[in-house]
């Protein structure tokens, strides 16, 4: 059994501003840069078969380049925070790319994604019974302002992940070009 999910890759200079974040919250485990990601689609745990099958499908997903920039901040878990997040501007064209993936593993057999799709970057963990809710929102408060420039988006990614707590470390399997469509008049 292997454990894939799809996503984006965050540039340095997205990556640098996000690190600027990761200080002044006890009881936080701060992500790895090179763990920064946006999950297009989780898929779980599959056999190798299933794998193979998920890589071909995934390779016939077609999709122009776009920009995306990260903005704002938040947290999972209302009064028991466990995440604390880098949201994603609206994207119609990160929905479209998303919706294509749900899409292609549905029709795999794959079980439908139950939660509604938040786009973040994971920045820190953060351990429900030791963290404070009131000092996420404190945190997240003095620091809504964040954003990054616009970064373009040219490939999605199919990672695989051990089975541990938190993610990571994350390997690239493989990557998948985002093409510009000639445009026929």
């Amino acid at each position: 059994m292997i454990r894939l999910f799809t996503a984006l890759e965050i540039p340095a200079s997205a990556s640098d501003r996000l690190c600027t974040l990761q200080s002044g919250l006890q009881n936080a485990r701060w992500i790895s840069p090179e763990n920064f990601h946006i999950t297009l689609r989780f898929i779980g745990d599959v056999s190798e078969d299933l794998a193979f099958e998920i890589d071909e499908s995934l390779s016939l997903i077609r999709a122009e380049p776009f920009d995306l920039h990260l903005s704002g901040l938040g947290s999972f878990g209302h009064s028991k925070p466990h995440a604390l997040w880098a949201g994603v501007a609206e994207s119609e064209p990160l929905r479209a790319l998303h919706a294509k993936q749900e899409t292609a593993m549905q029709k795999l057999g794959l079980k439908a994604e139950p939660r509604k799709y938040t786009p973040h970057v994971t920045i820190a963990r953060l351990n429900k019974r030791a963290t404070n809710a009131g000092d996420v929102m404190h945190y997240i408060e003095h620091r809504n302002l964040f954003s990054t420039l616009p970064f373009p988006v040219t490939r999605f990614v199919l990672f695989s992940a051990r089975n541990s707590k938190g993610g990571g470390p994350y390997v690239a399997e493989r990557t998948y070009d985002l093409e510009e469509q000639a445009h026929v008049a």
